[in-house]
């Protein structure tokens, strides 16, 4: 299945156990505390982990996703009824209503051009005046791809109820913009699923020039969580820019 770990709901409970709080939460969390109760928009908020920390830090969250499985995982955790929750895309988020709109997980990474070039346009006008968006991918020159191997990227994922899923990763075509893999997944009771994704990968000065191109001005961008150049950080492109 396309998508499957966002999309069924046994790999979406696999997805949620396997992202637990990290750097990267740390990092855009800060980012948007620089605004006291800030209203933000995740975009492509998944199960919701970083939505709930924006709003237990007293932010006004509005979380929206494609995925009905992943938002239903979201809505399950203690604190949802705080989180206003839309399952769709860009496109409906509110004109001017944001003070921060950010996209993690490599959210950006999933759009075709044509698709990126629209979310970009509805994320500048969801935002207020000067409001910020915040968002990642990964840097082409990291080649990330080439760790996505059955032997580099195997692990094993105890999930609730203490049984163990055992994942693996591998790349099943590489072009000039983009990478496309397959997630493998075995369970204990026998059963083998499988995830199939493609990320579009794009130069840091691309990457820009989309973002100058929707009328938006770049801040900067950072190479690492610790707010790293681009080339000595986590291999990532982490974009900050303003309306």
């Amino acid at each position: 299945m396309r998508d499957a770990e966002y999309n069924d709901p046994r790999l979406v409970e696999v997805y949620d156990a396997e992202g637990p709080w990290g750097r990267d939460d740390d990092y855009f969390l800060a980012l948007v505390n620089e605004t006291p109760r800030s209203r933000v928009l995740d975009l492509g908020c998944g199960t919701g982990r970083l939505a709930l920390g924006l709003a237990t830090a007293g932010h006004i969250v509005t979380g929206i996703d494609p995925s009905a499985a992943a938002l239903a995982a979201a809505k399950a955790k203690p604190g949802a009824e705080n989180i206003t929750w839309i399952q769709g895309t860009a496109e409906l988020a509110p004109s001017d209503a944001f003070d921060v709109a950010i996209m993690t997980g490599h959210v950006a990474q999933f759009l075709s051009e044509h698709q990126w070039t629209g979310a970009l346009g509805a994320l500048r006008r969801a935002l207020v005046s000067g409001g910020r968006l915040a968002f990642h991918a990964y840097d082409p020159e990291s080649r990330i791809w080439e760790r996505w191997n059955p032997q580099d990227s195997r692990r094993h994922l105890v999930v609730r109820g203490g049984s163990t899923v055992t994942i693996w990763t591998d790349v099943t075509q590489h072009t000039a913009d983009w990478v496309s893999f397959s997630h493998h997944y075995n369970f204990p009771d026998g059963t083998t699923l499988r995830s199939d994704s493609s990320l579009r990968f794009w130069s840091e000065a691309r990457l820009r020039q989309s973002v100058i191109d929707a009328g938006l001005t770049i801040e900067r961008v950072d190479g690492g969580w610790r707010g790293e150049p681009v080339g000595a950080g986590d291999g990532e492109l982490i974009v900050l820019a303003r309306r």
